[in-house]
């Protein structure tokens, strides 16, 4: 049974995850795939394209994607290079202290450029991606022409 796990499963945004994939045959040709829809209804995507060691394991941590969104060893590619299916949106976060993004990771069969509704996955899992750890403090900075936020740790 394919299976596909992030370790932590919720975590804050800039921490990196433990991506793995264990169950495939050996040399098995996959396809994994993270996906999030934004607080604007907008879908952000990356893939990458990978073949599963002797053990039917993938780590992004350690084995290079083939291709895809990136190629090489990004243990946190699938989160870094996300890309809009709508040209020129950007990944925002706008409610940092109310929820998380969440991240849907999935594993298909084979390379696919193309995902479609007839297209199901081996294994699925999801992580959150929070923008705010408990217990911090978010101050609105509003002096002039200067506009932010200040983060107070607890």
């Amino acid at each position: 049974m394919v299976e596909v796990t992030v370790t932590p499963q919720s975590s804050l945004a800039d921490r990196p995850v433990k991506l793995q994939v264990r169950g495939l045959s050996p040399s098995q040709p996959v396809t994994l795939r993270a996906s999030l829809t934004d607080e604007h209804g907008e879908r952000f995507q990356a893939r990458a394209f990978f073949r599963a060691n002797e053990a039917g394991e993938v780590d992004p941590e350690h084995h290079a994607a083939l291709g895809g969104s990136y190629a090489g060893v990004w243990p946190m590619g699938l989160f870094w290079f996300l890309q809009p299916d709508t040209l020129f949106r950007r990944l925002v976060k706008r409610d940092v202290a109310g929820s998380p993004f969440l991240v849907l990771l999935e594993v298909f069969d084979g390379f696919h450029l193309v995902t479609g509704p007839q297209d199901q996955p081996l294994a699925s899992c999801k992580a959150e991606r929070w923008y705010m750890g408990p217990g911090v403090q978010r101050v609105p900075i509003r002096e002039g022409r200067v506009r932010g936020a200040l983060f107070l740790p607890p």
